[in-house]
């Protein structure tokens, strides 16, 4: 009789949605940004928020499990990860994504079966509207404003390894497409220091990542400019950047796109692509299988190995085509026009 396999992989990713949902609960009441005033009790907190106490002290008992929350005899209080990572008010927050994955994601995934029987994206099915993850996003300045500052949060962890994925330092304009509240452009300008940078983006975007780029140690070498990366002109640059935007597309789409950057290069300049890239064999690594499959269920798109990005940037134009693991939820592509 064969050896009977360890279960416990299987039981992980059976009750992995059950610890995502206590923090994003958490974060949603308020938790973590009341009990960074000082430690507080569950009778406490239950008050200030207007939770049901014994429902409230066994999440707060979840969340200390978790590591999100330390107690000591009935008082609770912060973690420094959750301090870091959780509070609406810390510049490197993943609040505004946390909601963003408990409103919209967690409910597209839902349907993740209907996903893959019919090859199209949840929107319809899940909120009765045919618009897409944009659209949706964009449908007012609050919303607007949770989703530029979700992206931001990861924004923030990733593109100071990014930037230092490849040597940098001969670009000298930065036009990042498509760059929200301009984290990579700042982390960009942070690391090489002759650098500067225009951050392209939607009009609706503009109030937000202007504070963003004003609180930062480089505003004087970042600018925004409205502009529809699609249709409208590229402000000139010796080095473009696209990032998490080519995974919302088909190659249909992605092609024209490359193409127009390639076309607005001089000679030597150069394409940064951040994505979570596929092994050429798909068998890793997770966090790009995961994210691919949420592009399954939000969007058009989907992530590509690193050997499908070289065939678009060839196709393109685009020459000496590299790429780089950062240790982060993206990766790094460098391309080239001769």
């Amino acid at each position: 009789m064969s050896e009977r396999p360890d279960p416990a992989l299987v039981l992980d990713y059976i009750e992995a949605f059950r610890r995502s949902k206590v923090m994003f609960t958490a974060v949603k009441l308020g938790i973590f940004d009341e009990l960074e005033a000082g430690p507080q009790s569950a009778d406490q907190l239950a008050s200030r928020l207007k939770l049901h106490l014994g429902a409230a002290s066994r999440l707060l008992d979840a969340c200390v499990a978790l590591k999100l929350l330390s107690r000591e005899g009935n008082q609770y209080c912060n973690t420094a990860a959750a301090s870091r990572y959780l509070l609406s008010c810390s510049p490197d927050t993943f609040s505004g994504y946390i909601r963003y994955s408990d409103e919209s994601l967690f409910r597209l995934w839902t349907h993740l079966d209907d996903a893959v029987r019919e090859g199209t994206n949840r929107w319809e099915q899940t909120f009765g509207r045919k618009d897409a993850l944009f659209e949706y996003y964009y449908r007012d300045p609050a919303a607007t404003a949770n989703f530029v500052g979700a992206m931001n949060g990861f924004g923030r962890l990733a593109s100071p390894l990014l930037v230092r994925a490849f040597d940098l330092g001969r670009f000298r304009r930065l036009a990042d497409l498509g760059g929200a509240t301009g984290h990579l452009a700042i982390a960009a300008c942070e690391a090489y220091p002759d650098m500067h940078a225009t951050v392209l983006d939607l009009p609706r975007v503009e109030p937000i990542a202007r504070e963003y780029i004003a609180q930062s140690s480089v505003a004087d070498r970042v600018t925004f400019m409205t502009a529809d990366f699609f249709a409208d002109p590229l402000p000139a640059a010796d080095l473009y950047s696209l990032g998490r935007i080519l995974h919302d597309w088909d190659d249909d789409k992605t092609k024209p796109l490359l193409e127009k950057i390639y076309t607005a290069l001089p000679a030597g300049g150069g394409l940064l692509i951040a994505e979570a890239v596929l092994d050429d064999n798909r068998s890793g690594p997770v966090y790009a299988h995961m994210q691919d499959i949420n592009m399954l269920v939000c969007t058009e798109g989907r992530e590509r190995t690193a050997e499908e990005y070289r065939a678009l940037l060839h196709a393109a134009g685009f020459t000496g085509v590299k790429w780089h693991r950062t240790g982060s939820l993206v990766d790094a592509v460098l391309a080239t026009k001769s």
